[in-house]
């Protein structure tokens, strides 16, 4: 069996309020514009997941909602700046055969780069700017077996073809 993993970081989000929390912090028009524009990527391509476990924070709250994905979305307190490894432990404890996680940097980026086993050729993939999505294949029956996956695909959206 083969199973997909979907790794997003929230959409670019603002610092114009200084008095909001960083956990309520919203995105921008470019931000919704990204989100709007991988969303539809991610659906033209058939990266279409059937369940997202999405950090509580409002700027990935609002990038879910924008990338209109089919599927459950789980919101999930402990996601918010979350490790690499806390960001694992909930992916494993999934059943569906394609699961997407919308997180934050560090953590998202630093589980993209552990989980595939060769990064693309790809100057950004370092940096994972907000909206960057990578699209990870396993070739495993559970979650709970996952180690390094094959890249499928991984975007920003200004690539040409996101």
């Amino acid at each position: 069996m083969t199973l997909k993993l979907i790794l997003i970081r929230h959409a670019k989000s603002g610092w114009d309020n200084p008095m909001l929390d960083d956990f309520d912090r919203t995105l921008t028009d470019r931000g919704l514009r990204d989100a709007a524009r991988m969303g539809e990527w991610l659906r033209n391509n058939g990266h279409i997941p059937d369940v997202t476990l999405c950090s509580a924070a409002q700027r990935t709250r609002e990038t879910a909602g924008t990338l209109e994905l089919p599927g459950e979305t789980d919101f999930v307190d402990a996601l918010y700046l979350a490790s690499p490894d806390v960001l694992l432990r909930h992916i494993r404890k999934q059943s569906a055969p394609c699961v997407a996680v919308i997180a934050h940097n560090p953590g998202i980026a630093d589980l993209a780069a552990l989980l595939v086993s060769t990064p693309p050729d790809a100057p950004r993939f370092s940096d994972y700017p907000t909206s960057a999505t990578t699209v990870l294949s396993f070739d495993i029956d559970d979650w709970s077996d996952m180690k390094t996956g094959d890249l499928v695909a991984f975007r920003t959206p200004h690539d040409s073809n996101a």
